[in-house]
C-alpha cells in the first residue's frame, strides 16, 4: 500500500472538514484513493446520523440572506445539539453557505436536494454529522418576497424577515426596526383583523379561566388579584362595546364626584386603558397592534405610518429551541 502523506491528509481535511486522524484512517482504509476516502467518511456520517436521529437539535445558528435588490429574503436555521458546536466558526460558515443556496429555492425539501459541491445539501449535513459527532439538520426555512425586504438576526438564535409594500426613504431603517420587533416580540400575524372569530372566542374563554384560577391562589395568599378582562381582542370591541365602556367611565367619574366639565379631559385616557386591558391577544400576537419596542407610547402601526405611503405586507421568524 502506498504511504499516506501529510499533504493528502490535509487535502482530505480541507475537502470534508473532518479531523486529521479521521482523514488519515479514511485514506488508509481506501488505500490512498481520495474519492474512496471521501466515501468512507460519508458512510461514517450515515452511521453517526442513524445513531443520533432521535437526539434533540435545539442549538445552532439562524441566518438570513437578502438578494442584491432587496426584494427577496430567506431565513434558515442550521441546528445542532450543543451550544459549543453552534459557536464554532466552521459551523456558522456552513450555515451561511447553505443560506446562500437557500435563496434560490422555495422550500426546505428542494434546498436539501440541491447540489452542494458535488453532493446534495442533505448528504453534506450527514457528512458533517459524522465529522462533528452531533445531529446536524436544517430546522427552520422561510422565504418571502416584497418590493422591499429587510432583516435582523439576534445573537445567531433568531432570524426575522419583513416585507414592505414600497421602497421608501430609509426603508432599510424601517425594515430593520420591524425585524427587531418581530425577533423580540414574536408576533404570529399582522393584525387582529386576521383572526378567525372562533379562535378569538376560544382564546378568550381559556385566558379568563386561567386568570380566575390564578386569582384563587392570589386571594389565598392575600395578594393583589389580576384584572379579569371582558375581551382580549380589538375584533371584539364593537361600537356598542366601546359606547358602553364610555358610559361606564362616565358613571365612574360621576360616582367619584368629578366635575362634568373636566370629563372630556379624563375620558380618552380611561377609554384607552379599557382598550389596552381588553386587547391582550392583539398585543401578544399581532405585529401592527403591538407597542413599538423603541417607543412604547406608539403602536407599530403608528411607527410604520410615520414613514409615509408604505405598509407591511408580510413577515416571518425563524428561531432555535
Amino acid at each position: 500500500m502506498a504511504k499516506i502523506t501529510a499533504a493528502e491528509v490535509n487535502k482530505l481535511r480541507k475537502a470534508t472538514g473532518a479531523g486529521m486522524m479521521d482523514c488519515k484512517k479514511a485514506l488508509v482504509e481506501a488505500e490512498g484513493d481520495f474519492d474512496k476516502a471521501i466515501e468512507v467518511l460519508r458512510k461514517k456520517g450515515q452511521k453517526v446520523a442513524a445513531k443520533r436521529s432521535d437526539r434533540d437539535s435545539s442549538e445552532g445558528a439562524a441566518v438570513v440572506k437578502i438578494n442584491a435588490d432587496n426584494t427577496t429574503g430567506v431565513a434558515i436555521s442550521l441546528n445542532c445539539e450543543t451550544d459549543f458546536v453552534a459557536k464554532n466558526d466552521s459551523f456558522v460558515a456552513l450555515a451561511n453557505e447553505i443560506a446562500d443556496l437557500a435563496i434560490n429555492f422555495e422550500n426546505k425539501e428542494d434546498l436539501l436536494a440541491a447540489d452542494f459541491n458535488g453532493i446534495s445539501v442533505q448528504e453534506k449535513l450527514i457528512e458533517q454529522t459524522g465529522v462533528i459527532g452531533e445531529k446536524i439538520e436544517i430546522g427552520g426555512f422561510s422565504k418571502l418576497s416584497a418590493p422591499f425586504v429587510g432583516s435582523y438576526v439576534h445573537g445567531n438564535k433568531i432570524a426575522a424577515l419583513v416585507g414592505l409594500s414600497a421602497n421608501v426613504n430609509n426603508s432599510d431603517v424601517l425594515a430593520k426596526d420591524l425585524s427587531m420587533q418581530i425577533a423580540s416580540m414574536g408576533a404570529t400575524t399582522l393584525s387582529y383583523k386576521d383572526f378567525e372569530p372562533s379562535f378569538v372566542a376560544a382564546e378568550t374563554e381559556a385566558r379568563i379561566a386561567a386568570i380566575e384560577k390564578d386569582n384563587i391562589e392570589l386571594g389565598r395568599l392575600g395578594k393583589t388579584l389580576k384584572n379579569v378582562p371582558q375581551y382580549i381582542s380589538m375584533s371584539q370591541l364593537s361600537e356598542d362595546v366601546l359606547a358602553k365602556a364610555q358610559e361606564d367611565a362616565k358613571a365612574e367619574l360621576k360616582a367619584e364626584g368629578k366635575p362634568e366639565k373636566i370629563w372630556d379631559k379624563i375620558l380618552p385616557g380611561k377609554l384607552e386603558r379599557f382598550i389596552s386591558d381588553n386587547t391582550t391577544l392583539d398585543q401578544e400576537q399581532c405585529l401592527l397592534d403591538q407597542n413599538f419596542i423603541k417607543d412604547e407610547k406608539k403602536s407599530v402601526a403608528e411607527y410604520v405610518k410615520s414613514y409615509g405611503d408604505v405598509s407591511v405586507t408580510t413577515f416571518s421568524r425563524v428561531s432555535l429551541g
